[in-house]
């Protein structure tokens, strides 16, 4: 086992700076946060901006959903597999962790780290990538999920929720990761607004944008850490690699528990008093290669891939034709009305137009990127009778 500690250097630094009240002062302040429309949603002394972020967050109906969202894998009955449930709770609590010492502000962590995977489509990263495909062919305009995210908190259900929030949920999804995270600023809504658009456009503007503050930058660099462990630890009971799995990747460690605990010592290491959030190069080129072996092993795998591309592509295609339909003949007792379209349209929040009146392109894309796994499954069922049923990996077999 391998388990880091900071140098004593550091960690006098640290503890003399908590005694002395000097801890430096990186983080983002509370009364520096942007909101759409300032004059709701004021701070008080115990709802500061970020927790009331935060409280609107844990309260949407979606987040409820991430219950029975896949994280990677799809077709297994086994309750000790994460979904993403467990997924942004782990994030989250890595990066307050670490944000704690940094002195960095832990609402703001938090409310970034529970919302990032709001628009995450069910089947994970391969739900994703068929649904930007048919919304592409239908739109000529792409879907992702940490834009689909903003989509959700800030235009399906207009929450009021600040800039700062907003601006590290839609820059969280770095597909290239990086050994040092230094903050773009972004000063006002017109700029986020031209940043989701750009996205739209072209999926690899995402990997262009950084996060405004180093809360958002911490929270992007916590995710791989959050999954890079965790996701094999799943595949081993998943019996997908072999229980005496070899991985190593030296600085890092090996297991889970390693991993998190080394990569945490070394950014507060190289982060501490400093603009950016940063690791060693040694740290950074294991996360890199363990990274890439998840890839190979697991996510690109036959075993995860093949079933996700063979069954589950082609009901994204029927589902998607089918209830774009129902929406263009506006087909009332579709469950695209009754279940999302009448949902959505009876909340309390003041809209600039009526959801309805939308692209039934857009409202087909946001209804089934708010299903779970088991919903898609079901509507399926439900408006393709005759079609085969999935078959899972249940608990007995």
């Amino acid at each position: 086992m391998k388990y880091d500690t900071l140098s004593p250097e550091v960690e006098e630094r640290i503890r003399s700076d908590r005694e002395n009240g000097t801890i430096p002062q990186v983080g983002f302040l509370d009364e520096n946060a942007l909101r759409r429309i300032p004059a709701r949603d004021k701070p008080t002394v115990w709802r500061t901006p970020f927790v009331r972020d935060t409280d609107k967050i844990l309260h949407s109906a979606y987040y409820n959903r991430f219950t029975d969202k896949t994280q990677v894998f799809s077709f297994f009955k086994n309750d000790d597999i994460s979904r993403r449930a467990l997924h942004v709770q782990l994030v989250s609590r890595i990066a307050r962790t670490i944000g704690s010492v940094l002195g960095l502000n832990l609402d703001l962590i938090e409310a970034i780290a529970l919302g990032h995977d709001m628009g995450h489509t069910p089947f994970g990263h391969a739900g994703e990538t068929y649904l930007d495909e048919l919304y592409f062919e239908g739109t000529g305009r792409h879907f992702a999920h940490n834009v689909h995210s903003v989509r959700v908190l800030d235009g399906i259900f207009p929450y009021n929720i600040t800039l700062q929030t907003l601006n590290g949920i839609l820059s969280h999804d770095g597909e290239i990761e990086c050994d040092e995270y230094r903050p773009l600023p972004m000063e006002d809504f017109q700029s986020l607004d031209a940043a989701v658009e750009a996205c739209y456009q072209d999926r690899k503007i995402n990997r262009k944008l950084m996060p405004s503050t180093l809360e958002g930058c911490l929270v992007r660099i916590c995710d791989i850490i959050s999954y890079l462990g965790k996701d094999r630890q799943d595949a081993k009971k998943a019996g997908m690699i072999p229980k005496e799995d070899v991985f190593a990747y030296g600085a890092i460690g090996r297991i889970n528990a390693e991993i998190i605990n080394n990569l945490s010592v070394n950014i507060i290491e190289n982060s501490y008093g400093k603009p950016y959030i940063k690791m060693d190069q040694e740290y950074f080129d294991a996360l890199s290669a363990a990274k890439k072996s998840n890839y190979t092993q697991i996510y690109l795998s036959p075993a995860v891939a093949g079933p996700q591309r063979d069954v589950i592509r082609p009901m994204f295609d029927r589902l998607y034709h089918r209830l774009v339909q129902d929406v263009r003949e506006c087909r009332r007792q579709s469950p695209v009305f009754r279940h999302h379209i009448d949902f959505i349209m009876s909340d309390h929040y003041v809209r600039s137009y009526p959801y309805e009146e939308t692209d039934p392109h857009t409202i087909v894309t946001d209804y089934i990127a708010s299903m779970t796994d088991d919903y898609f499954v079901e509507l399926h069922a439900y408006l393709f009778p005759k079609e085969k049923a999935i078959q899972y990996h249940g608990y007995f077999c």
